[in-house]
């Protein structure tokens, strides 16, 4: 086994990883703030990349465009999710908005097999982002290096929203304690909001990564993205930005090398690899290798 094809094994690794990293900030951002394991978040993933199909192949916009409005439809749907579905439940038991979480996630994959029938499409990005680029012993298309451009620049820009604005102030406190937070005067709705917005930005955005990585998007299409982000944001320690992005490269990387090292015949077994990692990692670190534990976060 080459060094060049090690090599590129770590690149698909972390092509893969950076749509299971931006996926699974929404898993922690939400958790951090409201403790909801958030199940209706894959689905975004599936509506990200239904609207790139609609406005890339569909409507010929270009393809910065689409991008800008993929992120907005996801925020937008995420705010509708939040308004809709878990604002009204808040502050019940956690099992109530874990539940309401399945509940919007089964009727989003029907509502997409209903309007969008089961078939799978086809999903093609214009030739310029399908030219292959050749570095050394590694190749890859325009598309895997702008899907890694594009995660590392909102990645980037969310560390710095949280870290640096009022609004990252105000989710910081209010994950720390949300009652002491709207004793201080915070919008305690509109920081949620704001929360939903921008995890279900990510989750959309990464669907358009997911259809130009793989070429071809059905209904369903969130189920298995928005479960395995869900066990990158554990690995990181849910409620921590930072850790679902490691979480996200971990995973990427780790599933990707389980199927390209190992003989063939073990790549059908490559979820189960995922989660045995999971609970691997969790005997040895049960909060995740950045989570905290709930005593600390109160």
């Amino acid at each position: 086994m080459s060094s060049g094809y090690i090599a590129q094994q770590i690149v698909n690794g972390l092509i893969l990883g950076s749509m299971y990293a931006l996926v699974a900030i929404g898993f922690s951002m939400i958790y951090g703030i409201i403790r909801l394991i958030n199940f209706a978040h894959g689905e975004i993933v599936m509506i990200g990349a239904f609207t790139t199909l609609g406005l890339l192949q569909y409507l010929g916009l270009p393809f910065p465009l689409v991008a800008l409005a993929v992120l907005i439809v996801g925020a937008v749907v995420g705010i509708l999710i939040e308004k809709g579905a878990f604002r009204p439940m808040r502050g019940a038991p956690q099992v109530t908005g874990f539940i309401a979480s399945l509940g919007v996630s089964i009727m989003l994959q029907n509502l997409g097999i209903l309007f969008l029938t089961a078939q799978p499409r086809n999903f093609s990005f214009p030739d310029y982002l399908q030219r292959v680029i050749q570095v050394g012993p590694v190749s890859f298309r325009s598309i895997d290096a702008v899907i890694m451009s594009i995660a590392l620049i909102l990645m980037g820009a969310l560390l710095f929203l949280v870290h640096r604005t009022k609004l990252g102030m105000a989710m910081r406190a209010t994950a720390e304690n949300i009652d002491v937070a709207r004793l201080m005067g915070i919008n305690i709705n509109r920081t949620i909001m704001a929360t939903f917005a921008m995890g279900s930005a990510l989750a959309g955005i990464a669907g358009l990564m997911w259809g130009g990585k793989f070429g071809q998007i059905d209904p369903l299409l969130g189920f298995v993205p928005g479960l395995k982000s869900f066990v990158a944001a554990v690995i990181g320690g849910v409620g921590s930005i930072p850790g679902a992005i490691l979480g996200g490269y971990i995973l990427g990387l780790a599933e990707v090398l389980f199927v390209g090292l190992l003989p063939p015949i073990y790549s059908a077994f490559r979820d189960a690899f995922v989660f045995s990692t999971l609970i691997l990692i969790l005997l040895i670190l049960p909060n995740g290798i950045l989570g905290k534990g709930m005593e600390e976060r109160v």
